[in-house]
Order: structure tokens, then C-alpha cells, then sequence
């Protein structure tokens, strides 16, 4: 119920988890979410999970986001077939990934190919934990969000975090002042990669980051 499509719409097929065989890395979460002060409040007895219909919305939008962002970095299928992730919903999540306020976290394993012994066979593995429960929480407080748009920005959002890892373009273990400055950087690229696409409702979600794009007091965008 909480798996999500491995296929991507061009055929470029993300990680498959049957191949993991590894321990959790520390530190291993990169999280994003609302600033502090505007933490959710429970709005009445709303569902923690995705239903079967919101999972299939999930899904297509993560389709989109895998099709937007491999296309942003010109990726060629080989290219994104390197990256070794997957994106999870709550119902897949084990209770260490699953966290009170964020919309999502990454949380990085040391994989192993089956019956590779070799510390050289080690890779990074990332998985994009969704949290339901919090998704959920903010879309009943805003009733112009819609769920697939509201995906669709998260998980561009944190598969860009995923290439820019993998890319070294950030290193996964920053300090709390880089992972700030690292996430205004994100968000910026988000709203980069989205603002040109036709999706009904996709303006309200640009809007509800926008004050994510800016750059944190005291922090320099490179």
C-alpha cells in the first residue's frame, strides 16, 4: 500500500531496494519542512496515511518529478539509473524515518550489492521517506493546496538534494548553517524547474515556499 512506482515515464528505472544490503550511515537524515514557528497543528481527525486514490496521485507525481529534474541536469538513462534511491510513503517507513514536522526526509543507508564482500562494493543509498501524516496535516489547513502539486514540489525537491549528492555538489554531512543555506539553494531550483509547468493548481504550492527560497539571515547564497 505505501510502495510507489518504480518506473519512470521515459523508462528510467529507479533503484531497485532488492538489491540493499547495507547498515544506516551516520549521520544519516537530511530534513526539510516548515521553519519552527510554524509548526502544524492537528486539524480534527484527519487520516495519518495516504488513501489507495491518494497513492495513485503520489505516484504520477513522482513520475513528473523523477521526468523534470532528470531532464534539468540533462541526464541520459544511464545516468539516472546510477542514482540509487527510492521515495516511500508512511506506510513503507520504519518508525527512525519517521519524523514529527517535515514533509519529507532523506535518510542515506550503505548498501552492498548481493554477494560483494569488498568495502569498494559500497555505495550510498537514498531513501525519500514522504511523511503522510504531516502532508496531510498542511493541506487541510490550506485548502488551496492540492495534493498532486504539493507532491510534485517535494519530490523535485528532494531528488534534486539526491543528484546534488551524488554530483558532490553538497556533502550530505554539512554543518546545520551549510544545510540551511544548502536548502534556500534547493528550494530556489524547485521553483526554477516548476514555474514553467502547466499543472492545475501549481501556483498556490510556488507560493507556499516562496519564503523557503530566500536566503537564511547570516548565510550567503554561493
Amino acid at each position: 500500500m505505501g510502495k510507489t512506482a518504480n518506473q519512470h515515464p521515459t523508462g528510467k528505472r529507479r533503484f531497485d531496494p532488492r538489491f540493499l544490503h547495507g547498515r544506516k550511515r551516520g549521520p544519516a537524515r537530511f530534513t526539510w519542512g516548515q521553519r519552527a514557528n510554524q509548526t502544524l497543528e492537528p486539524a480534527g481527525d484527519l487520516p495519518v496515511m495516504f488513501t489507495p486514490e491518494d497513492l495513485s496521485i503520489v505516484n504520477n507525481a513522482i513520475a513528473l518529478a523523477e521526468e523534470l529534474v532528470s531532464n534539468h541536469f540533462k541526464m541520459s538513462t544511464n545516468q539516472w539509473l546510477r542514482l540509487k534511491y527510492d521515495v516511500k510513503t508512511l506506510a513503507s517507513l520504519n518508525s527512525s524515518e519517521i519524523v514529527a514536522e517535515p514533509f519529507a526526509q532523506i535518510v542515506r543507508y550503505e548498501g552492498k550489492r548481493e554477494g560483494k564482500e569488498l568495502g569498494s562494493a559500497a555505495y550510498d543509498f537514498y531513501k525519500i521517506c514522504l511523511q503522510d501524516h504531516n502532508i496531510l496535516k498542511a493541506l487541510a489547513k490550506a485548502p488551496g493546496l492540492a495534493l498532486f502539486p504539493f507532491i510534485l514540489y517535494i519530490v523535485t525537491h528532494e531528488l534534486i538534494h539526491v543528484v546534488r549528492f551524488n554530483t558532490f555538489l553538497q556533502n550530505f554531512d554539512a554543518s546545520a548553517e551549510e544545510r540551511l543555506a544548502e536548502e534556500s539553494r534547493v528550494h530556489a531550483i524547485t521553483h526554477l524547474i516548476l514555474t514553467p509547468i502547466r499543472c492545475t493548481d501549481l501556483s498556490p504550492v510556488l507560493a507556499y515556499f516562496k519564503e523557503w527560497r530566500k536566503p537564511f539571515e547570516g548565510l550567503a547564497s554561493p
